[in-house]
Formats: structure tokens, sequence, C-alpha cells
């Protein structure tokens, strides 16, 4: 996340961010520009420098910010495009599997519109830690290169993205097929900008026009940030409703009933659908913070499962070394084989229409079956200031293991998971995770049951052992 420091930026789940004008300058996008190209100097002394291509969101000064980044970039020698228009995130990692070495968004993704921030792309994924990590240490030396004045050259990259998704779901045909019509929240993000996809009587669109105050609110897809989306879903009888966060790349979901799916009921609905097609034979990949839907699937149909450090890029890296059928994070974020390493909120979109077109069912119907054939979910995350930042997640996690009951909530503990913080899984597959921020004073808490009064026990439990540390 940011970084009070103007000589030290850190890219951190997925890419740096800060307040503008205060962490986040055009001093430190300079610097951060400088920095990327050292980077590249040194990593390809020897072989052909790689294209780079520069995207931006619809956030305020985005534009700029993207320029300024290109222009120190290029005046290192470096080839440059920088887009025309703003882009959502997924197009800037396609481009970087059609001809372009490295992606350089500039967006703060769905944090509140006063903050900004850069995404490093490769490969069709997010930069993974190795190569963050190189780039980190560049900046903090960097001097940043006088830009030239020579113009950068720009394009509009918005078709190859639009083909790539048509590639992947034939949207005219799907949207032409919907049995009633689906609801759009673009929260005023960079979805909007290819929502031609969506064009279709059938696609009601909320919130797309350009605001870089997005409405008042941050453009997170979480349930307290929806209820626009709720009411109109209810209001038009729509099949379901979607919501895409600020630089396009996560995805919410809504029922035909209202009701706001959290991840933990969303991935079980996305896996099932791409088994039942019988091609699907791989891993499944998720954050240590997703549930046990998923889980239960993968051992019904003896899939191998895995879970990894929270942040889309460890799941990325796994789907490129490996062979992995659906890969899934808890704050809305899918892709699957066949896709790019990627999140992607459009995609995921076109997904469910397709979903809904094939099986004629209803988001309801198909997630009773879910309940049915493999529980109930009831997730919650909750966030807990501290007094103090806990720097170590690994002693932490450590020092709470040490003092755990044999018993929680009338059940046996039968794993304890330290990748992440502490992850403490029961008998019946529930679960809770409690993971310090490291950088402030924070703990993220997130926990799974199969009802509400459960979960909402789990948590409290989770922190009483953390207060009496």
């Amino acid at each position: 996340m940011s970084s009070h420091q103007a000589n030290h930026i850190s890219f951190g789940t997925d890419g740096f961010r800060g307040i503008i004008a205060r962490d986040f300058t055009y001093d430190v996008v300079r610097k951060t520009a400088q920095g990327m190209a050292d980077y590249i100097a040194y990593k390809y002394m020897r072989m052909e420098k790689p294209t780079v291509a520069v995207g931006y969101d619809r956030r305020f000064m985005s534009d700029l910010f993207a320029r300024t980044l290109a222009e120190v970039m290029a005046a290192n020698g470096l080839n440059v495009t920088l887009s025309s228009t703003p882009l959502p995130t997924p197009a800037v990692s396609l481009l970087t599997t059609k001809g372009y070495g490295i992606g350089v968004v500039i967006t703060a993704s769905h944090n509140s519109h006063y903050y900004n921030g850069i995404k490093v792309k490769q490969n069709g994924r997010s930069a993974p830690p190795s190569v963050t990590a190189d780039i980190e240490n560049y900046v903090a030396k960097a001097v940043p290169m006088k830009p030239t004045g020579a113009p950068v050259p720009m394009k509009d990259f918005r078709p190859a993205y639009i083909e790539y998704l048509n590639s992947r779901v034939n949207a005219a045909k799907t949207l032409a097929k919907l049995p009633g019509p689906v609801v759009i929240d673009f929260m005023h993000g960079v979805g909007a900008e290819t929502a031609s996809i969506f064009n279709s009587k059938n696609v009601i669109k909320l919130r797309d026009r350009h605001d870089p105050l997005f409405g008042g609110m941050a453009p997170e897809p979480v349930e307290k940030n929806l209820q626009e989306l709720v009411a109109a879903v209810k209001k038009h009888k729509a099949l379901f409703g979607v919501a895409l966060d600020g630089d396009a790349d996560r995805f919410a979901l809504v029922s035909d009933k209202g009701v706001y799916m959290t991840p933990c009921q969303t991935a079980p609905l996305i896996l099932e659908h791409l088994l039942a097609t019988g091609k699907y034979k791989g891993k499944v990949a998720q954050a240590v913070s997703m549930g046990y839907l998923t889980k239960r699937i993968a051992r019904l149909v003896n899939l191998p499962f895995e879970e990894t450090l929270v942040g889309f890029k460890y799941i990325a890296e796994k789907m490129l070394n490996e062979d992995v059928t659906f890969g899934v994070e808890e704050s809305g974020g899918y892709t699957w084989k066949g896709n790019l390493p990627e999140r992607d909120g459009s995609l995921t979109a076109l997904f469910f229409m397709d979903m809904i077109v094939k099986t004629g069912k209803t988001v309801s119907a198909l997630y009773a079956e879910i309940e049915k054939k493999y529980g109930k979910s009831a997730f919650i995350r909750r966030d807990f200031k501290l007094e103090k930042a806990i720097p170590n997640k690994h002693s932490f996690a450590v020092k709470i293991k040490k003092k755990l009951p044999k018993l929680l909530l009338g059940h046996k503990i039968t794993e304890t998971n330290t990748i992440d913080g502490l992850k403490i899984v029961l008998d019946n597959d529930w679960w809770v995770l409690m993971r310090p921020s490291g950088t402030e004073p924070l703990l993220r808490t997130y926990a799974e049951t199969d009802t509400q009064e459960s979960t909402k026990k789990f948590l409290e439990i989770a922190f009483k052992l953390i207060d009496h540390k």
C-alpha cells in the first residue's frame, strides 16, 4: 500500500498506492518511472528491451500521471505506447501477451477517490514479487531523466480487449439469448470504458458515467456499497446483478432475489459450472482467505486443491506454471483455465450470463443446488484496529497457535495454516483467519461457518485470542 516516504515505494498485494498530493505525486511517478527504466536497462542488458504499454483508470489526474510516467520511460530510450483512453487493468495485462513486454497502469483499484497508484503487469498478469522487489530497489536510487519533449505515441487499446472478451464468450449471441434483464453496476469505474460489449436491451447499466469522486464512495464491490444495485435487481426483476470495482478486475454478484453473494458463495457457482463441461481436470488454487465450498467440490471430484498467500499474483504464478482449472481470491478475483492468469470483472460477468443461458436456471436456483450438495456458507470479514502494528506475521501466528485450546465452538482443530497469518480449520471445515496488516495497526479477520451467528461467534473468539496475547 502507501508509503509516506517519497524515496521509498512499496508494491503491496497488488501495486503501490498512496494519497494524491501527499504520497502520490508527480515526483513519485517520475522516480518510479525511472526506477522501472533502470530495472529494464539492467535486466535486459544484452537483449532487446521490452516495449511498454501504459494505461490508466478514471481517477483524478490519472491521465496526466500516466503521460508523465510514459515520458520519463521514453526519455530512457524505451519504446512506450500510451493508452488514448482510460482502460481496465485486465486490458493492460492482455497487452503483455500481445507484443508488449511490460504493462504499467495508473490506478488505485478499489480505493477511495483521493488515492492513486501504480500496478505493473507482465506475461498477462501482475508482475511477480521478485520483479516488484527489484523495481522497488531501483526506484529508491532513481534520478529521473528529463523528458525529451517528443510526443509519446498513443493508441486506443479497447478494441483488442473487447476482441479478447468475445473470444472467450460470444457476447452478442449470449446477450440475445438472456431470458430477462441483467444489471451491471460499473461503480463509475473504468469498466464502463468497454461497456459497449454489454450493449443490449437485456442489460441495464448503473453508474457508468465518468465521476472521479465515484459518487462519494470507494469503488469497491462489497455489500455495503451495492444498495443501488440490489434495489435495481429487485425493481427490474433481473436475472442477477453484477458490480465491477474501480479498475474492473474485481467482480461481485447479486442474485435474482436481490441477495448479495459473498465470494465464498460465488466461487462454487463458477467452479461447479466449469466442471459440468467435463473439460477441466486441474488444480483449484485459492487464497487462504477463501471458503470451504470450493474445497468440498475439489474433494468430491478428486481435484488437487491448494491455498496461497493473499494476493492474486500468487494464484497467477500457479496458473502460469501448473495445470490450474480455477483460481480465486476473497476480494472478488476469479479466473479459470483458457483465460489470462488474471482476475477480470467483465469476463466473469459474461461467464454468468453464459451460465444462465446454458443452464436455463436462476442464480438462486443454482446456488440452492450447491447448498444442498455441499452445505451452507456464511462468510464474514472484519477488520480490527490495533494499538500498534504487528511487524512479523509469522511470529504472531506461532504465538497464537501455541495457546489454542483443543476445541473451538465445540469442534476439534484439525489444521493450523501459517502461510499468511494464522488460519484455524475445524473438523467440520469451519475456519477463521487472523491476518495482521504488517504495515499498519490493523488486523484482518475472516471466518466461515454455516450460519451468520456461528461466524460472528468465531470472529469474537479469534479477537479474544489476540487481545490476551
